[in-house]
């Protein structure tokens, strides 16, 4: 979590900045803002490891060729609530949020839909595209085949999988939505990577290296693996999800998968998924949302542990951030700061003032 000292800039700088700097390499000026906007809605969640932090990143791979500037991003494949879409190697967050989209309009109509991708890249915090649907009274269930391998088979020593997360947002009453976000390992490798640019340790339980010790420097996380929540659950839960959000939809899983943190040129062929779920189409929502409230109450209610001051929901933490980061600006520590003027120098755009 970033500190509360850390100086902010406000959504109205950072969004318009974002979408300038990639239409400046040569994305479209609508895509470009479309990107803008889901980069920026993974830095209000507080996935920080998600948004503006990959700008230079991304950026470098725009310009060396490794997006699609003009894609055609389409359906290939389709029948009643289920769908396929051909990213044609764009940027992930174009490509994701047309399969949500077609997510929703497909449930609209049939009460539940799946959508997936193939030829997407990155597309940033899953937790982001889980939530889209909740405002139409939908339940989002988001999967994702992550962007490099981190994590080796349960006992082994070779990474053929990588975090694979999952996110699933699910609408509430006064209380709000219930928001879960999670990778399939006890950490995203976004959190490596900016644990390495903060200058930080990482904590033991996260990676270890080819002797199964515990391997605490993130400069040296090339040569070791991430661990996978709950041991062999978390193995088995990573796999399940790349072969949902990779293999049924023609994407790359395994030896296959392309490493988007070394290669800016290579086609990924991300796969990612989206289940959709219609409220209307199984009852009242209304009902639904109330006994949703009804759950948090009791959950949060009941008796804490002497070690706890609360009990929250999942989610809870995010969708709070998220009101106080739309209102008050999002925390740009120095090292972003940097980041981001970088970009800006490149770019042949004004820099950023705290």
């Amino acid at each position: 979590m970033t500190s509360p000292d850390v100086p902010r800039l406000p959504l109205s700088v950072l969004q318009p900045f974002v979408a300038s700097a990639l239409a400046r390499h040569g994305l479209p000026q609508a895509d470009a803002e479309v990107v803008a906007e889901m980069m920026i809605e993974a830095d209000l969640h507080g996935a920080d490891a998600h948004g503006l932090f990959r700008l230079a990143r991304y950026i470098d791979r725009l310009k060396a060729g490794g997006f699609n500037r003009t894609p055609d991003i389409r359906v290939d494949r389709s029948k009643g609530g289920l769908a396929r879409v051909d990213g044609d190697s764009a940027m992930g967050h174009l490509v994701v949020r047309r399969c949500v989209d077609e997510a929703i309009a497909r449930a609209s109509d049939h009460g539940v839909s799946w959508v997936g991708c193939h030829n997407s890249n990155h597309a940033g915090a899953a937790g982001v595209w889980a939530m889209r649907p909740v405002p139409q009274d939908m339940i989002g269930i988001y999967m994702a085949v992550g962007s490099a391998n981190h994590m080796a088979p349960w006992g082994g020593t070779e990474a053929l999988l990588s975090t694979n997360p999952i996110a699933i947002g699910v609408p509430g009453g006064e209380g709000g939505p219930v928001l879960l976000d999670m990778a399939t390992t006890n950490a995203a490798y976004g959190k490596i990577k900016m644990a390495a640019a903060l200058g930080q340790d990482l904590p033991e339980g996260w990676m270890i290296d080819a002797e199964g010790k515990p391997l605490t420097d993130p400069a040296q996380s090339g040569t070791g693996t991430l661990l996978p929540i709950g041991g062999p659950k978390g193995y088995g839960l990573a796999l399940m999800i790349g072969l949902l959000a990779g293999t049924l939809n023609g994407a790359a899983l395994g030896r296959d998968l392309v490493d988007f943190n070394a290669d800016d040129v290579t086609p990924t062929n991300t796969g990612q998924s989206i289940l959709v779920i219609d409220l209307k189409a199984l009852g009242a929502p209304e009902l639904f949302k109330r006994q949703v409230d009804q759950i948090r109450t009791e959950l949060t209610t009941s008796a804490t542990r002497p070690d706890f001051d609360a009990i929250r929901l999942p989610g809870d933490r995010a969708l709070a951030l998220r009101s106080d980061r739309r209102a008050n600006g999002i925390p740009c520590p120095p090292v972003l700061l940097k980041s981001l003027n970088q970009v800006a120098q490149d770019a042949g755009l004004a820099t950023l003032e705290l």
